[in-house]
């Protein structure tokens, strides 16, 4: 079974997923990063494949996007250093990006790769649903690869439906129409959003993300959902650490709070 479907299946709630860039703060500081967030007690990982013009992202995590392309990572590099981690990581890791890097890395190639690896699943925002199941999904499966999906708060009940039906881990919950990193806090336009999505009874937990910065919203978030994602403000704890894993450490567990002691 998927280590994100097993991790749902154990753990139900409060789960924190953290998004990090491959190859920032410095080139070789992924796998560095990766193993803090796991001791830190991280439930999940998101890792950026850095991309020239990342459209869902804020101007945080472009940068760190920026940094990463001029430290000089590519997808290859990133398989490079995940070569490896399941000797120390147990944790369920995602590679989250855009398609155009994966159509030129190649389909099958790439799926293999994760597959190697052991990267659980892909977020590719601008990878359009019909595209997905008419062309990739033999090949994810084949692998044993899990696509993650996002919602809006735009996104039509149909097409919700579909994605659920389609699909299997969780689904991504954009929390407003906006970039990642402009939003503070849960408006009550968000929690009726939140709500009619929960009517739906979906098949698929859901994990909320942007503007989930900190202990407050993160539990505001699991008030509606299986858990958060936090990126941008992760990123800036990278920007500013002058000791990472204790840095990283201070920030997991402040952030899940009492319930990253259980």
């Amino acid at each position: 079974m998927n280590r994100i479907v097993q991790l749902f299946q154990k753990n139900p709630t409060h789960n924190l997923n953290v998004y990090f860039t491959a190859g920032f703060p410095q080139l070789n500081d992924t796998r560095r990063v990766l193993k803090a967030l796991e001791e830190a007690g991280a439930d999940l990982v998101e890792i950026g494949m850095p991309y020239s013009d990342p459209v869902a992202d804020g101007e945080t995590i472009q940068k760190s996007n920026e940094q990463s392309l001029e430290n000089g990572m590519s997808v290859k590099k990133l398989f490079e250093q995940l070569r490896g981690m399941r000797s120390e990581i147990t944790l369920p890791v995602l590679l989250m990006g855009y398609i155009n890097p994966v159509l030129q890395f190649g389909i099958e190639n790439f799926c293999q790769q994760c597959a190697e690896v052991g990267v659980d699943g892909l977020i590719l925002p601008d990878m359009p649903v019909d595209e997905y199941l008419a062309y990739y999904k033999p090949t994810f499966d084949k692998y044993g690869i899990l696509n993650i999906f996002l919602i809006t708060p735009q996104t039509t009940e149909k097409r919700i439906r579909q994605i659920d039906e389609s699909s299997e881990g969780f689904i991504y919950m954009v929390s407003s129409a906006s970039v990642t990193g402009s939003q503070s806090g849960v408006s009550h336009d968000m929690e009726a959003y939140f709500a009619r999505v929960n009517a739906m009874n979906l098949k698929n937990p859901r994990l909320i993300g942007f503007g989930i910065k900190d202990n407050e919203t993160f539990n505001k978030a699991c008030e509606h959902a299986s858990g958060a994602i936090i990126g941008s403000a992760f990123i800036r704890v990278l920007q500013e650490s002058t000791e990472l894993e204790k840095d990283i450490t201070s920030y997991v567990q402040g952030v899940k709070g009492a319930s990253a002691l259980v």
